[in-house]
Protein backbone atom coordinates (compact mmCIF):
# COMPACT_ATOMS: atom_id res chain seq x y z
CA UNK A 1 0.00 0.00 0.00
CA UNK A 2 1.41 3.63 -0.65
CA UNK A 3 2.51 5.42 2.08
CA UNK A 4 1.93 8.87 -0.09
CA UNK A 5 -0.16 11.40 1.68
CA UNK A 6 -3.76 12.32 0.39
CA UNK A 7 -5.37 15.64 -0.12
CA UNK A 8 -8.68 15.56 1.62
CA UNK A 9 -10.59 14.02 -0.97
CA UNK A 10 -8.58 11.15 -0.81
CA UNK A 11 -6.41 12.11 -3.88
CA UNK A 12 -2.80 10.17 -3.13
CA UNK A 13 0.12 12.73 -3.74
CA UNK A 14 3.59 12.04 -5.16
CA UNK A 15 6.83 13.29 -3.99
CA UNK A 16 7.20 15.68 -7.07
CA UNK A 17 4.89 15.75 -10.59
CA UNK A 18 5.94 16.58 -13.81
CA UNK A 19 4.54 16.94 -17.62
CA UNK A 20 4.20 13.13 -17.41
CA UNK A 21 1.11 13.89 -14.53
CA UNK A 22 -0.58 15.96 -16.85
CA UNK A 23 -2.85 14.84 -19.63
CA UNK A 24 -3.70 18.39 -21.06
CA UNK A 25 -2.81 20.86 -19.59
CA UNK A 26 -4.39 24.48 -20.05
CA UNK A 27 -0.98 26.10 -22.16
CA UNK A 28 -3.27 26.53 -24.95
CA UNK A 29 -6.41 28.22 -22.80
CA UNK A 30 -6.88 31.63 -22.46
CA UNK A 31 -8.79 33.39 -19.44
CA UNK A 32 -12.33 34.56 -20.56
CA UNK A 33 -12.77 31.95 -23.15
CA UNK A 34 -14.49 28.15 -23.32
CA UNK A 35 -13.97 26.34 -21.11
CA UNK A 36 -13.32 29.21 -18.14
CA UNK A 37 -11.09 27.03 -17.03
CA UNK A 38 -8.37 29.70 -16.30
CA UNK A 39 -11.12 32.21 -15.49
CA UNK A 40 -14.48 33.31 -16.75
CA UNK A 41 -13.20 36.86 -17.29
CA UNK A 42 -9.78 37.74 -19.87
CA UNK A 43 -8.28 40.18 -17.58
CA UNK A 44 -9.72 38.71 -14.33
CA UNK A 45 -8.68 41.43 -10.84
CA UNK A 46 -6.44 43.05 -13.49
CA UNK A 47 -10.12 44.20 -14.42
CA UNK A 48 -12.08 44.53 -11.48
CA UNK A 49 -11.54 42.89 -7.85
CA UNK A 50 -13.71 40.60 -6.03
CA UNK A 51 -16.25 41.29 -4.42
CA UNK A 52 -15.78 42.31 -0.77
CA UNK A 53 -18.88 40.84 0.51
CA UNK A 54 -18.82 40.11 4.35
CA UNK A 55 -21.79 38.35 5.60
CA UNK A 56 -23.72 40.00 8.33
CA UNK A 57 -27.20 40.01 10.36
CA UNK A 58 -27.87 39.28 14.03
CA UNK A 59 -30.77 40.81 16.35
CA UNK A 60 -32.86 43.55 15.67
CA UNK A 61 -32.92 45.23 11.91
CA UNK A 62 -31.65 48.01 13.41
CA UNK A 63 -28.53 46.06 14.92
CA UNK A 64 -27.52 44.72 11.35
CA UNK A 65 -28.02 48.04 9.49
CA UNK A 66 -25.25 49.78 11.69
CA UNK A 67 -23.03 46.43 11.04
CA UNK A 68 -23.64 47.08 7.87
CA UNK A 69 -22.71 50.97 7.52
CA UNK A 70 -19.54 50.00 9.39
CA UNK A 71 -18.29 47.25 7.06
CA UNK A 72 -19.54 49.79 3.79
CA UNK A 73 -17.24 52.67 6.28
CA UNK A 74 -13.94 50.08 6.26
CA UNK A 75 -14.16 49.77 2.56
CA UNK A 76 -16.95 46.38 2.13
CA UNK A 77 -17.78 46.55 -1.77
CA UNK A 78 -21.68 44.18 -1.77
CA UNK A 79 -24.33 43.44 1.07
CA UNK A 80 -24.85 39.71 2.12
CA UNK A 81 -27.40 39.37 4.86
CA UNK A 82 -28.05 36.29 7.64
CA UNK A 83 -31.45 35.68 8.57
CA UNK A 84 -32.35 33.94 11.79
CA UNK A 85 -33.78 30.44 11.85
CA UNK A 86 -37.54 31.57 12.22
CA UNK A 87 -37.26 33.79 9.01
CA UNK A 88 -35.95 30.99 7.42
CA UNK A 89 -38.39 28.60 8.39
CA UNK A 90 -41.46 30.79 7.34
CA UNK A 91 -42.76 31.93 11.17
CA UNK A 92 -43.20 35.33 12.51
CA UNK A 93 -41.06 36.37 16.04
CA UNK A 94 -44.51 36.23 17.99
CA UNK A 95 -44.78 32.05 16.97
CA UNK A 96 -44.44 29.34 19.61
CA UNK A 97 -42.07 27.92 16.59
CA UNK A 98 -39.80 31.17 17.25
CA UNK A 99 -39.24 31.10 21.04
CA UNK A 100 -35.68 30.91 21.70
CA UNK A 101 -34.79 31.63 18.44
CA UNK A 102 -35.44 35.22 17.27
CA UNK A 103 -32.57 37.18 16.11
CA UNK A 104 -30.13 34.95 17.09
CA UNK A 105 -28.31 32.88 14.07
CA UNK A 106 -29.22 36.41 11.67
CA UNK A 107 -31.44 39.87 11.95
CA UNK A 108 -35.64 38.55 12.51
CA UNK A 109 -37.63 39.74 9.44
CA UNK A 110 -41.36 40.08 9.79
CA UNK A 111 -42.55 42.28 7.69
CA UNK A 112 -41.24 44.51 4.90
CA UNK A 113 -40.50 46.98 6.97
CA UNK A 114 -38.13 45.15 9.00
CA UNK A 115 -36.70 44.81 5.88
CA UNK A 116 -36.38 48.58 5.47
CA UNK A 117 -34.82 49.19 9.11
CA UNK A 118 -32.65 46.79 7.90
CA UNK A 119 -31.33 49.05 4.54
CA UNK A 120 -32.02 52.76 6.11
CA UNK A 121 -29.81 54.84 4.76
CA UNK A 122 -28.05 52.09 2.24
CA UNK A 123 -29.24 52.91 -1.51
CA UNK A 124 -30.47 50.13 -2.81
CA UNK A 125 -29.30 50.71 -6.31
CA UNK A 126 -25.73 51.54 -5.98
CA UNK A 127 -25.06 48.63 -4.04
CA UNK A 128 -25.28 44.41 -4.72
CA UNK A 129 -27.20 42.54 -1.63
CA UNK A 130 -26.88 38.82 -1.37
CA UNK A 131 -29.72 37.21 1.16
CA UNK A 132 -29.32 33.71 2.72
CA UNK A 133 -32.55 32.50 2.34
CA UNK A 134 -33.92 29.24 0.50
CA UNK A 135 -37.12 28.29 1.84
CA UNK A 136 -38.48 31.66 2.09
CA UNK A 137 -36.60 33.44 -0.36
CA UNK A 138 -39.63 34.05 -2.69
CA UNK A 139 -41.15 36.00 0.05
CA UNK A 140 -37.84 37.65 1.32
CA UNK A 141 -37.34 38.57 -2.51
CA UNK A 142 -40.51 40.74 -3.30
CA UNK A 143 -39.53 42.03 0.24
CA UNK A 144 -36.85 43.50 -0.89
CA UNK A 145 -38.45 44.97 -4.09
CA UNK A 146 -41.23 46.49 -2.35
CA UNK A 147 -38.16 48.44 -0.08
CA UNK A 148 -37.27 49.69 -3.03
CA UNK A 149 -40.15 50.79 -4.92
CA UNK A 150 -41.40 52.71 -1.74
CA UNK A 151 -37.93 54.40 -2.01
CA UNK A 152 -39.01 54.92 -5.85
CA UNK A 153 -36.29 52.75 -7.18
CA UNK A 154 -37.37 50.03 -10.10
CA UNK A 155 -36.75 46.55 -9.48
CA UNK A 156 -34.44 47.14 -12.76
CA UNK A 157 -32.04 48.89 -11.23
CA UNK A 158 -31.20 46.30 -8.05
CA UNK A 159 -28.62 43.87 -8.20
CA UNK A 160 -28.01 40.91 -6.14
CA UNK A 161 -28.66 37.08 -5.26
CA UNK A 162 -31.64 35.78 -3.55
CA UNK A 163 -29.82 31.88 -2.58
CA UNK A 164 -33.15 30.31 -3.25
CA UNK A 165 -31.29 27.07 -3.36
CA UNK A 166 -33.84 24.14 -1.35
CA UNK A 167 -32.55 21.24 -2.37
CA UNK A 168 -29.10 21.08 -0.40
CA UNK A 169 -31.29 22.28 2.56
CA UNK A 170 -32.89 18.82 2.17
CA UNK A 171 -29.38 17.05 2.14
CA UNK A 172 -27.19 19.22 4.62
CA UNK A 173 -28.91 21.96 6.41
CA UNK A 174 -32.52 21.43 7.00
CA UNK A 175 -34.47 24.84 6.79
CA UNK A 176 -36.86 23.26 4.03
CA UNK A 177 -40.59 23.78 5.10
CA UNK A 178 -42.47 22.07 2.03
CA UNK A 179 -42.35 18.97 0.45
CA UNK A 180 -39.70 19.02 -2.68
CA UNK A 181 -42.04 19.34 -5.43
CA UNK A 182 -43.65 22.85 -4.28
CA UNK A 183 -40.66 24.10 -3.49
CA UNK A 184 -39.08 23.78 -6.44
CA UNK A 185 -42.09 25.05 -8.14
CA UNK A 186 -41.26 28.18 -5.89
CA UNK A 187 -37.77 28.11 -6.96
CA UNK A 188 -38.71 27.69 -11.08
CA UNK A 189 -41.38 31.14 -10.26
CA UNK A 190 -38.37 33.11 -8.64
CA UNK A 191 -36.29 32.49 -12.26
CA UNK A 192 -39.33 33.34 -14.10
CA UNK A 193 -39.98 36.01 -12.91
CA UNK A 194 -36.65 37.56 -12.38
CA UNK A 195 -36.55 36.84 -16.24
CA UNK A 196 -39.58 38.50 -17.47
CA UNK A 197 -39.17 41.51 -15.08
CA UNK A 198 -35.48 42.01 -16.73
CA UNK A 199 -33.74 42.22 -13.52
CA UNK A 200 -30.17 42.22 -13.04
CA UNK A 201 -30.36 39.98 -10.10
CA UNK A 202 -29.61 36.24 -9.56
CA UNK A 203 -32.67 34.33 -8.68
CA UNK A 204 -30.50 30.91 -7.36
CA UNK A 205 -26.75 30.70 -5.87
CA UNK A 206 -26.32 26.91 -6.09
CA UNK A 207 -24.90 25.50 -2.95
CA UNK A 208 -21.75 23.70 -2.32
CA UNK A 209 -21.00 24.98 0.89
CA UNK A 210 -23.21 23.92 3.18
CA UNK A 211 -22.54 20.28 2.32
CA UNK A 212 -18.64 21.01 2.51
CA UNK A 213 -19.63 22.45 5.99
CA UNK A 214 -21.55 18.99 6.43
CA UNK A 215 -18.45 17.08 5.59
CA UNK A 216 -18.33 15.98 2.35
CA UNK A 217 -15.19 15.90 0.37
CA UNK A 218 -14.07 18.56 -2.45
CA UNK A 219 -15.19 16.27 -5.33
CA UNK A 220 -18.35 15.86 -3.68
CA UNK A 221 -18.96 19.54 -3.49
CA UNK A 222 -18.47 19.91 -7.52
CA UNK A 223 -20.45 16.81 -7.98
CA UNK A 224 -23.26 17.55 -5.99
CA UNK A 225 -23.74 20.88 -6.47
CA UNK A 226 -23.98 20.43 -10.42
CA UNK A 227 -26.04 17.74 -9.47
CA UNK A 228 -28.98 19.92 -8.28
CA UNK A 229 -28.19 22.52 -10.45
CA UNK A 230 -28.78 19.98 -13.39
CA UNK A 231 -31.88 19.55 -12.22
CA UNK A 232 -32.62 23.40 -11.45
CA UNK A 233 -32.03 24.14 -14.83
CA UNK A 234 -33.96 20.80 -16.01
CA UNK A 235 -37.01 21.99 -13.97
CA UNK A 236 -36.45 26.05 -15.40
CA UNK A 237 -36.31 24.61 -19.58
CA UNK A 238 -39.31 22.66 -18.38
CA UNK A 239 -41.33 25.81 -17.62
CA UNK A 240 -40.20 27.23 -20.49
CA UNK A 241 -37.30 29.28 -20.04
CA UNK A 242 -34.67 28.85 -22.15
CA UNK A 243 -31.02 28.49 -21.24
CA UNK A 244 -29.65 31.67 -22.40
CA UNK A 245 -31.98 33.55 -20.55
CA UNK A 246 -31.71 31.39 -17.34
CA UNK A 247 -28.01 30.03 -17.22
CA UNK A 248 -26.27 33.75 -16.98
CA UNK A 249 -28.50 33.73 -14.00
CA UNK A 250 -27.20 31.24 -12.03
CA UNK A 251 -24.74 31.82 -9.60
CA UNK A 252 -22.69 29.33 -6.96
CA UNK A 253 -21.54 29.00 -3.67
CA UNK A 254 -18.72 27.05 -2.81
CA UNK A 255 -16.42 26.88 0.57
CA UNK A 256 -12.57 27.41 0.68
CA UNK A 257 -10.96 25.08 3.17
CA UNK A 258 -6.97 24.78 3.84
CA UNK A 259 -5.90 22.18 0.91
CA UNK A 260 -4.56 25.27 -0.42
CA UNK A 261 -3.59 23.32 -3.80
CA UNK A 262 -6.61 21.32 -3.94
CA UNK A 263 -8.82 24.16 -3.26
CA UNK A 264 -7.23 26.78 -6.19
CA UNK A 265 -7.65 23.51 -8.62
CA UNK A 266 -11.04 22.60 -7.16
CA UNK A 267 -12.66 25.83 -8.55
CA UNK A 268 -10.43 25.11 -11.86
CA UNK A 269 -11.96 21.96 -12.32
CA UNK A 270 -15.60 23.38 -11.26
CA UNK A 271 -15.11 26.49 -14.27
CA UNK A 272 -14.39 23.67 -16.83
CA UNK A 273 -16.82 20.53 -15.88
CA UNK A 274 -19.46 23.40 -15.63
CA UNK A 275 -18.95 24.56 -19.13
CA UNK A 276 -19.12 21.64 -20.52
CA UNK A 277 -22.02 20.27 -18.87
CA UNK A 278 -23.97 23.63 -20.33
CA UNK A 279 -22.40 23.49 -23.33
CA UNK A 280 -22.73 20.05 -24.14
CA UNK A 281 -25.79 19.20 -22.70
CA UNK A 282 -27.83 22.25 -23.05
CA UNK A 283 -26.29 23.99 -26.05
CA UNK A 284 -25.88 26.75 -23.75
CA UNK A 285 -23.82 30.16 -25.03
CA UNK A 286 -20.18 31.10 -23.63
CA UNK A 287 -22.12 33.51 -21.69
CA UNK A 288 -24.36 30.61 -20.23
CA UNK A 289 -21.37 28.37 -19.74
CA UNK A 290 -19.81 30.93 -17.58
CA UNK A 291 -19.38 29.67 -14.06
CA UNK A 292 -19.68 32.84 -11.21
CA UNK A 293 -19.53 32.24 -7.41
CA UNK A 294 -19.11 33.22 -4.32
CA UNK A 295 -17.06 31.94 -2.05
CA UNK A 296 -17.13 31.49 2.04
CA UNK A 297 -13.74 30.48 4.31
CA UNK A 298 -14.64 27.29 5.82
CA UNK A 299 -16.66 27.63 9.14
CA UNK A 300 -16.35 24.03 10.38
CA UNK A 301 -12.63 24.26 9.94
CA UNK A 302 -12.62 27.22 12.34
CA UNK A 303 -12.13 25.85 16.35
CA UNK A 304 -12.58 27.23 19.65
CA UNK A 305 -9.50 26.39 21.13
CA UNK A 306 -6.56 28.49 20.25
CA UNK A 307 -9.15 31.15 17.88
CA UNK A 308 -6.60 32.93 16.80
CA UNK A 309 -5.19 30.43 14.60
CA UNK A 310 -7.95 30.92 12.77
CA UNK A 311 -6.84 34.02 11.47
CA UNK A 312 -3.93 32.14 9.70
CA UNK A 313 -6.59 29.43 8.24
CA UNK A 314 -8.74 32.11 6.94
CA UNK A 315 -5.74 33.84 4.96
CA UNK A 316 -4.74 30.98 3.63
CA UNK A 317 -8.28 29.32 2.51
CA UNK A 318 -9.26 33.44 0.95
CA UNK A 319 -5.78 33.02 -0.60
CA UNK A 320 -7.26 29.82 -2.42
CA UNK A 321 -10.79 31.75 -3.47
CA UNK A 322 -8.81 33.92 -4.96
CA UNK A 323 -6.41 32.11 -6.55
CA UNK A 324 -9.07 30.11 -7.90
CA UNK A 325 -10.85 33.10 -9.50
CA UNK A 326 -13.96 33.62 -7.17
CA UNK A 327 -15.89 36.51 -8.37
CA UNK A 328 -17.01 37.38 -4.59
CA UNK A 329 -15.73 36.25 -1.33
CA UNK A 330 -16.84 36.74 2.59
CA UNK A 331 -13.80 35.85 4.97
CA UNK A 332 -15.06 34.31 8.48
CA UNK A 333 -13.71 36.75 11.79
CA UNK A 334 -11.50 34.53 14.15
CA UNK A 335 -14.07 34.01 16.87
CA UNK A 336 -16.92 32.96 15.16
CA UNK A 337 -16.67 29.00 16.46
CA UNK A 338 -17.00 31.17 20.06
CA UNK A 339 -19.97 33.43 19.40
CA UNK A 340 -21.14 36.22 16.79
CA UNK A 341 -18.07 38.01 15.53
CA UNK A 342 -17.84 41.54 17.22
CA UNK A 343 -16.95 44.66 15.46
CA UNK A 344 -12.93 44.35 15.33
CA UNK A 345 -12.80 40.65 14.28
CA UNK A 346 -15.76 41.53 11.43
CA UNK A 347 -12.93 44.38 10.58
CA UNK A 348 -9.96 42.00 10.53
CA UNK A 349 -11.55 39.77 8.69
CA UNK A 350 -12.36 42.22 6.04
CA UNK A 351 -9.04 43.28 6.04
CA UNK A 352 -7.52 39.97 5.75
CA UNK A 353 -9.60 40.67 1.80
CA UNK A 354 -7.99 44.01 1.37
CA UNK A 355 -4.54 42.73 2.03
CA UNK A 356 -4.76 40.24 -0.27
CA UNK A 357 -6.16 42.21 -2.70
CA UNK A 358 -4.28 45.36 -2.42
CA UNK A 359 -0.45 43.60 -0.47
CA UNK A 360 -0.13 40.13 -1.80
CA UNK A 361 0.24 40.92 -5.49
CA UNK A 362 -2.19 37.28 -6.44
CA UNK A 363 -4.79 40.15 -8.29
CA UNK A 364 -1.73 40.91 -10.90
CA UNK A 365 -1.70 38.17 -12.90
CA UNK A 366 -4.29 36.00 -14.33
CA UNK A 367 -4.10 32.13 -12.95
CA UNK A 368 -0.83 32.56 -11.77
CA UNK A 369 -0.98 28.79 -10.89
CA UNK A 370 -2.04 27.61 -14.12
CA UNK A 371 1.27 25.52 -15.38
CA UNK A 372 1.95 24.27 -12.53
CA UNK A 373 2.39 20.50 -12.82
CA UNK A 374 0.67 19.64 -9.74
CA UNK A 375 -2.27 21.83 -9.92
CA UNK A 376 -3.04 20.88 -13.07
CA UNK A 377 -2.83 17.18 -12.32
CA UNK A 378 -5.34 18.13 -9.22
CA UNK A 379 -7.80 20.15 -11.57
CA UNK A 380 -7.92 16.85 -14.08
CA UNK A 381 -8.33 14.30 -11.12
CA UNK A 382 -11.22 16.48 -9.71
CA UNK A 383 -12.72 17.25 -12.80
CA UNK A 384 -12.43 13.33 -13.47
CA UNK A 385 -14.13 12.31 -10.46
CA UNK A 386 -16.76 14.78 -9.93
CA UNK A 387 -18.12 13.73 -13.30
CA UNK A 388 -18.16 10.17 -12.56
CA UNK A 389 -20.35 10.72 -9.33
CA UNK A 390 -22.17 13.05 -11.74
CA UNK A 391 -23.16 10.26 -13.79
CA UNK A 392 -24.03 8.10 -10.70
CA UNK A 393 -26.58 10.87 -10.04
CA UNK A 394 -28.01 10.61 -13.35
CA UNK A 395 -28.31 6.75 -13.36
CA UNK A 396 -30.35 7.23 -10.10
CA UNK A 397 -32.86 9.40 -11.83
CA UNK A 398 -31.29 13.25 -10.60
CA UNK A 399 -30.63 15.03 -8.00
CA UNK A 400 -33.90 15.33 -6.83
CA UNK A 401 -34.62 11.23 -6.64
CA UNK A 402 -31.03 10.62 -5.10
CA UNK A 403 -32.09 12.74 -2.72
CA UNK A 404 -35.37 11.07 -1.83
CA UNK A 405 -33.43 8.21 -1.57
CA UNK A 406 -30.75 9.36 0.72
CA UNK A 407 -27.94 8.66 -0.99
CA UNK A 408 -26.16 12.42 -1.04
CA UNK A 409 -27.38 12.69 2.58
CA UNK A 410 -25.47 9.06 3.55
CA UNK A 411 -22.36 9.68 1.48
CA UNK A 412 -21.76 12.81 3.28
CA UNK A 413 -22.32 11.35 6.82
CA UNK A 414 -19.75 9.08 5.71
CA UNK A 415 -17.04 11.39 4.13
CA UNK A 416 -17.68 13.57 7.79
CA UNK A 417 -17.06 10.20 10.03
CA UNK A 418 -13.96 9.38 8.20
CA UNK A 419 -12.83 13.07 8.61
CA UNK A 420 -13.21 12.80 11.90
CA UNK A 421 -11.96 9.53 12.82
CA UNK A 422 -8.77 10.45 10.89
CA UNK A 423 -8.35 13.21 13.36
CA UNK A 424 -8.98 11.33 16.13
CA UNK A 425 -6.36 8.82 15.33
CA UNK A 426 -3.76 11.80 14.80
CA UNK A 427 -3.52 11.39 10.43
CA UNK A 428 -5.05 14.83 10.10
CA UNK A 429 -3.31 17.44 12.57
CA UNK A 430 -5.82 20.19 13.80
CA UNK A 431 -3.22 22.19 15.19
CA UNK A 432 -4.21 23.46 18.60
CA UNK A 433 -6.58 20.13 18.46
CA UNK A 434 -5.11 16.91 18.31
CA UNK A 435 -1.78 18.33 18.37
CA UNK A 436 0.42 21.55 19.76
CA UNK A 437 -2.26 21.67 22.39
CA UNK A 438 -2.24 24.29 24.89
CA UNK A 439 -4.32 24.47 28.15
CA UNK A 440 -6.10 27.37 27.76
CA UNK A 441 -9.71 28.76 28.85
CA UNK A 442 -11.25 30.85 25.52
CA UNK A 443 -12.81 34.30 26.50
CA UNK A 444 -16.36 34.26 25.10
CA UNK A 445 -17.62 37.99 24.78
CA UNK A 446 -20.54 38.24 26.19
CA UNK A 447 -23.97 37.88 23.46
CA UNK A 448 -26.68 40.26 22.91
CA UNK A 449 -29.94 40.14 25.40
CA UNK A 450 -32.38 37.77 23.26
CA UNK A 451 -35.00 37.69 25.37
CA UNK A 452 -35.73 41.58 25.51
CA UNK A 453 -34.77 42.08 21.30
CA UNK A 454 -37.62 39.08 20.93
CA UNK A 455 -39.89 41.25 22.74
CA UNK A 456 -39.38 44.20 20.72
CA UNK A 457 -39.82 41.85 17.72
CA UNK A 458 -42.84 40.73 19.08
CA UNK A 459 -43.93 44.41 19.72
CA UNK A 460 -43.26 45.14 16.15
CA UNK A 461 -45.26 42.66 14.41
CA UNK A 462 -48.43 43.04 16.87
CA UNK A 463 -48.00 46.79 15.71
CA UNK A 464 -47.66 46.29 12.13
CA UNK A 465 -51.18 44.21 11.86
CA UNK A 466 -53.00 45.98 14.13
CA UNK A 467 -52.13 49.20 11.67
CA UNK A 468 -52.93 47.67 7.91
CA UNK A 469 -55.23 47.02 6.43
CA UNK A 470 -57.05 43.97 7.14
CA UNK A 471 -59.66 43.53 4.20
CA UNK A 472 -56.16 44.12 1.69
CA UNK A 473 -54.84 41.49 3.75
CA UNK A 474 -56.88 38.85 3.42
CA UNK A 475 -57.71 39.45 0.06
CA UNK A 476 -53.83 38.83 -0.74
CA UNK A 477 -53.25 35.78 0.73
CA UNK A 478 -56.43 34.25 -0.49
CA UNK A 479 -54.91 35.13 -4.20
CA UNK A 480 -51.77 33.74 -2.34
CA UNK A 481 -53.70 30.35 -1.79
CA UNK A 482 -55.11 30.27 -4.96
CA UNK A 483 -51.84 30.54 -6.79
CA UNK A 484 -50.70 28.01 -5.16
CA UNK A 485 -53.68 25.89 -5.93
CA UNK A 486 -53.48 26.54 -9.07
CA UNK A 487 -51.07 24.53 -11.84
CA UNK A 488 -49.41 26.95 -13.00
CA UNK A 489 -50.44 30.68 -12.33
CA UNK A 490 -47.29 32.63 -11.10
CA UNK A 491 -47.21 32.78 -7.61
CA UNK A 492 -44.39 35.97 -7.13
CA UNK A 493 -47.32 38.63 -8.30
CA UNK A 494 -49.46 37.33 -5.19
CA UNK A 495 -46.53 37.36 -2.76
CA UNK A 496 -45.42 40.84 -3.95
CA UNK A 497 -49.09 41.93 -3.25
CA UNK A 498 -49.50 40.26 -0.49
CA UNK A 499 -45.84 42.16 1.09
CA UNK A 500 -47.23 45.45 0.19
CA UNK A 501 -50.35 44.43 2.01
CA UNK A 502 -47.98 44.13 5.21
CA UNK A 503 -48.93 40.46 5.24
CA UNK A 504 -45.79 38.76 7.46
CA UNK A 505 -43.57 35.95 6.50
CA UNK A 506 -44.98 33.81 8.58
CA UNK A 507 -48.59 34.82 7.31
CA UNK A 508 -47.66 33.80 3.82
CA UNK A 509 -45.34 31.10 4.64
CA UNK A 510 -48.57 29.32 6.44
CA UNK A 511 -51.12 30.37 3.29
CA UNK A 512 -48.63 28.39 1.20
CA UNK A 513 -48.78 25.29 4.06
CA UNK A 514 -52.47 25.41 4.09
CA UNK A 515 -52.17 24.19 0.14
CA UNK A 516 -48.60 22.37 0.29
CA UNK A 517 -48.48 20.94 3.22
CA UNK A 518 -44.93 20.76 4.73
CA UNK A 519 -42.26 17.92 4.80
CA UNK A 520 -40.90 15.36 7.19
CA UNK A 521 -37.88 13.71 6.02
CA UNK A 522 -38.24 9.84 6.14
CA UNK A 523 -36.31 7.04 7.87
CA UNK A 524 -35.29 5.86 4.51
CA UNK A 525 -34.22 8.86 3.32
CA UNK A 526 -31.76 9.78 5.92
CA UNK A 527 -30.00 5.41 5.99
CA UNK A 528 -30.42 5.62 2.06
CA UNK A 529 -28.01 3.44 -0.05
CA UNK A 530 -25.18 5.42 -1.13
CA UNK A 531 -23.44 2.43 -3.10
CA UNK A 532 -20.06 3.91 -4.54
CA UNK A 533 -20.88 7.79 -3.14
CA UNK A 534 -19.24 6.31 -0.62
CA UNK A 535 -16.16 8.53 1.15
Amino acid sequence: MSNDPKSTSGIPIKVVYGPEDVARGTAGERPGEYPFTRGIYPTMYRGRLWTFRQYAGYGTAEETNARFRELLRAGQSGLSVAFDLPTQMGYDSDSPMAEGEVGRVGVAIDTVDDLARVFEGIPLDQVSTSMTINATAAILLAMYIVVAEERGIGRNRLRGTVQNDVLKEYIARGTYIFPPEPSLRLVTDVFAFVVREGMPFNPISISGYHMREAGCTAVQEIAFTFANAIEYLDRALAAGIAVDDIAPRISFFFAAHNDLFEEVAKFRAARRLWARIVRERYGGSDASCRLRFHTQTGGSTLTAQQPLNNVVRVAIQGLAAVLGGTQSLHTNAYDEALSLPTAASARLALRTQQILAYESGVANTVDPLAGSYYVEYLTEALERQAEQLLEEVAARGGAARAIEQGVFQEAIGRAAYAYQQAVERGEVVVVGVNRFVEEEQAEVPPGPDYSALAEVQRRRVKEARRRRDRRAWEESLERVRAAARSEGEPLMPAILEAVRARATVGEISDALREVWGTFRASAAAATGSAGSFRA
